[in-house]
């Protein structure tokens, strides 16, 4: 599976549409970085085609069982390859990385049958998460490393990061200040302008 090309994606969205990708790296029904996955998509609004990535059933990696590449692997690097961009939710388990989500990411770092880079080289990425009271900062900067050997496109804003309270704990249910409103809504707008650049 080759990369596209700028053309191509061009194609796929129809000439109108950018395409962004939402990750999320809880797999609970309602965590609360799906919740804040839902706000981004209301930021994007109409000016783009938004989809999540279902990832729920990528096994462990194993090298042993790197070829032929598993069908919920190849499903997830097609939805990664036909993205402009992804947007990667990230809680913060033990002051870092969920062990899950970096495994999806072991995957989709691999190169491709056909020797091409993985489908993540290249790819405009922004990040947001959900956490406690260090408010995510110890899993952003373990994803840094990883990001940057991707050679990925970090969008050159803040990445958002939210603190749950007692009350949000309570009632499972997220809110946000107006402050991280307008973190969110800068970081969708910077998002949309770092795809047209890099076409």
């Amino acid at each position: 599976m080759a990369q596209l090309t700028n053309d191509e994606r061009i194609e796929v969205n129809d000439g109108r549409e950018m395409k962004v990708l939402m990750i999320v790296g809880s797999l609970r029904k309602n965590s609360f970085n799906k919740q804040l996955a839902a706000m981004a998509e209301q930021e994007l609004g109409d000016r783009a085609s938004v989809s999540v990535l279902d990832w729920s059933e990528v096994p462990v990696f194993n090298q042993d069982e790197e070829f032929p590449t598993p069908k919920s692997v190849a499903e997830a690097r097609v939805a990664v390859n036909e993205a402009d961009a992804i947007w990667i939710f990230t809680p913060e388990y033990n002051h870092s990385v969920p062990g899950s989500l970096k495994n999806l990411f072991d995957w989709l770092s691999r190169p491709l049958e056909d020797g091409t880079p993985s489908v993540l080289t290249g790819k405009v990425m922004t990040m947001s998460g959900v956490g406690g009271l260090n408010t995510l900062r110890y899993a952003f900067a373990a994803w840094m490393p990883s990001l940057t050997l991707f050679k990925m496109r970090i969008v050159p804003v803040p990445f958002t990061g939210v603190t749950l309270n007692r009350e949000m704990f309570s009632t499972d249910k997220l809110e946000l200040n107006a402050a991280m409103r307008t973190s969110l809504k800068y970081q969708a707008d910077a998002t949309l302008q770092a795809i047209a650049e890099a076409e």
